[in-house]
């Protein structure tokens, strides 16, 4: 994993808007074999624009927007044997905390996924990796697109075992533990692929964050639990990868509402830092989050580790002004160390391919800002 030795390196988490013609092509083309091998040349295509648009945008640690995957979590139910779809059941969409309880009218009039819930899924038999193909598809294009702009570094997207299946309800294993040592195993196999193709691997773990309000509401003790589990079973996944190729992300959550049911950074940091990887990538940019800057005043990043805090935000289509990114690098970079920062953005700007949380020109221009922040920032630091 590259550091910021001589200027401040930026980067982001990885969902980003998809082109509309290639959402068009996936959807024309699904449950169509012969037909597939449109969207693969196609999906080749975008992967090698987007790069290439973050390059010239300024972006140092690139990803292909992960636009080989249907979504941030749930794509890898599809490359897991396991799991079926409830289209049937409704599941209450517990990771919002209390709040869906709190802003019950907004839920209904403008998130209503927060209000009724979604369908889910469940695990109905042993859990196995099957998604080599498709893994190895985003790598091989990814890693294409690297040589041919000329990025400082590559990375792709893997989502966590506390975040698989945030939808299902186990009917297989025994215990909680089995099943979500199950879901490690399987994911360590994706792990291994991006890792073994000289890839930065960022583990996506959402969810982590997203369930403190409403298992701490049944006890503290209760989300401890819960969370310890899920960082054992990330930690087992991660054995024998080296720490430094890889990155941890957690947010509270791309969804525009009102976030009042976040969980405290200084409640869940000990958790994030017990995973053992090379970086962490942590929301600090909306103004739910901004002031937690402070808990690393108290805090010490581990020796070695990298904080990657976001410094624009998906959360509003107001751009950032680059000196404000600037500010907020300085001091992050004046807490930790400057070589130890690398600016990043919140959460994903799409999360899932058919929703984009600010219009594609908007995310552009917050992936501009964030590089000419880090330019004058790096004035500032380095002199």
């Amino acid at each position: 994993m590259k550091r910021s030795d001589e200027r401040i390196l930026t980067t982001h988490v990885g969902s980003l808007v998809r082109p509309p013609e290639l959402l068009q092509l996936a959807a024309e083309v699904k449950d169509k074999p012969r037909e597939q091998h449109r969207y693969v040349s196609a999906l080749q295509r975008a992967t090698l624009d987007v790069v290439t648009r973050q390059v010239e945008a300024g972006v140092d640690i690139v990803n292909d927007g992960e636009y080989g995957k249907s979504s941030w979590a749930n794509y890898v139910l599809d490359r897991m044997t396991g799991f079926e779809a409830r289209p049937d059941t409704m599941f209450e969409a517990v990771w919002l905390g209390r709040d869906r309880v709190r802003f019950a009218e907004f839920m209904k009039a403008e998130f209503p996924r927060g209000a009724i819930g979604s369908a889910g899924h469940a695990c109905v038999g042993p859990i196995a990796y099957r998604g080599h193909e498709s893994i190895r598809r985003n790598i091989h294009d990814l890693k294409r697109a690297l040589e041919k702009a000329g990025a400082v570094e590559g990375f792709l997207t893997s989502v966590a075992p506390g975040s698989t299946g945030y939808d299902a309800v186990n009917e297989h294993y025994k215990n909680e533990h089995d099943y979500v040592i199950a879901i490690a195993e399987a994911l360590r196999e994706e792990y291994l692929e991006i890792v073994g193709a000289g890839l930065v691997l960022q583990v996506d773990d959402a969810v982590i964050a997203n369930m403190y309000d409403e298992l701490t509401r049944q006890g503290a003790e209760k989300y401890r639990n819960w969370a310890e589990l899920r960082v054992e079973a990330l930690n087992h996944a991660l054995r024998g990868i080296p720490e430094d190729r890889v990155r941890y992300h957690v947010c509270f959550g791309s969804w525009h509402v009102p976030h009042l049911a976040d969980a405290p950074l200084d409640a869940i940091v000990d958790l994030i830092l017990n995973v053992r990887v090379g970086g962490y990538a942590i929301e600090a940019a909306n103004v739910r989050h901004e002031h937690e800057w402070r808990v690393w005043e108290k805090v010490k990043l581990p020796a070695g580790r990298i904080l990657i805090p976001g410094v624009v935000t998906h959360h509003t289509t107001t751009v950032e002004h680059p000196r404000l990114v600037a500010d907020r690098i300085v001091r992050f970079a004046k807490l930790v160390g400057r070589d130890n920062v690398i600016a990043g953005t919140d959460c994903g700007f799409a999360q899932i391919e058919h929703i984009q949380r600010v219009h594609p020109q908007v995310m552009w221009a917050k992936l501009q800002a964030l590089a000419e922040g880090a330019r004058i920032a790096s004035r500032e630091l380095w002199g």
